[in-house]
């Protein structure tokens, strides 16, 4: 047999062996891969992270805030088989040099605290956060494989940003979907996009998130140094970590609100 026709078989085998395989098939093979190219094991054991660099804010396009940021994640245990719609982390977000101004998400409640005094969050905007973490693809891959009801449907390959990717619908049992796009090289997510109802015009925003210069952090962990928000085509934040760190054995403490911290009324 020539040359040309080995080719020839080789290429008819992989196009039969494609063929066999599924959208189903097809989508949780990419996210499986994705695990692996993010550190598989060593990425779903990951207990905490503490992000440091400069976050920048927008409004319609235009800069309307810059801060030095410090990103605080902890990873709770969460029951076998995960119960879906629940998110198993907390979260501080702390800005300013002196870490002066934070924000704590935390088992369904959330509190802005400055030198006034810590005020609770309003509904909204809690349950957005909550909706965009249950959304995130890393935090899919961290906390939510098996969870009942999550299926993957692959969309095929395209091009973006001239590079090849694979694309994925992740949807859950609420129904709720993200599509992900992962780079078709290393196999890592570079884009993902979703659909939020808005609640004061009725329609729907689109939120778009982009990740971008991946490294190891640790134990062969992957993680992206940037980080961008888009909604309705427009840039409203972005993330660019100078340092990334996992497995700091971050304190429970962390999450809390300050011990006599005055409490302010509720945002609306």
């Amino acid at each position: 047999m020539n040359r040309i026709a080995i080719v020839l078989l080789v290429c008819g085998l992989a196009s039969n062996a494609g063929a066999a395989e599924t959208a189903q098939d097809r989508g949780k093979r990419v996210v499986e891969e994705a695990l692996k190219a993010l550190g598989g094991d060593a990425y779903q054991h990951m207990q905490d992270r503490v992000e440091s660099g400069r976050a920048y804010s927008f409004y319609r396009g235009q800069l309307s805030g810059l801060s030095v940021a410090k990103i605080y994640t902890k990873y709770q245990a969460r029951p076998e088989p995960p119960v879906p719609g629940k998110i198993w982390v907390r979260e501080r977000d702390a800005f300013g040099k002196q870490e002066e101004d934070n924000y704590i998400f935390r088992d369904g409640a959330a509190w802005e605290i400055t030198f006034r005094g810590a005020e609770p969050l309003a509904d909204q905007r809690i349950a957005n956060f909550k909706d965009s973490m249950l959304r995130n693809i890393l935090y899919i891959l961290r906390q939510r494989m098996g969870e009942p009801g999550l299926t993957y449907y692959s969309l095929g390959s395209d091009f973006w940003e001239n590079r090849p990717v694979e694309i994925v619908e992740i949807t859950d049992a609420d129904n709720q979907t993200v599509t992900v796009y992962f780079d078709r090289l290393n196999k890592l997510p570079v884009r993902q996009i979703f659909k939020r109802k808005n609640q004061e015009y009725k329609d729907f925003d689109t939120e778009v998130t982009l990740f971008a210069k991946y490294r190891d952090v640790g134990g062969g962990v992957q993680w992206p140094f940037d980080i961008r928000r888009d909604r309705n085509g427009e840039k409203i934040f972005e993330q660019y970590s100078e340092t990334v760190e996992i497995n700091k054995d971050l304190k429970d403490s962390l999450f809390e609100l300050p011990p006599n911290v005055k409490m302010r009324p509720k945002a609306k």
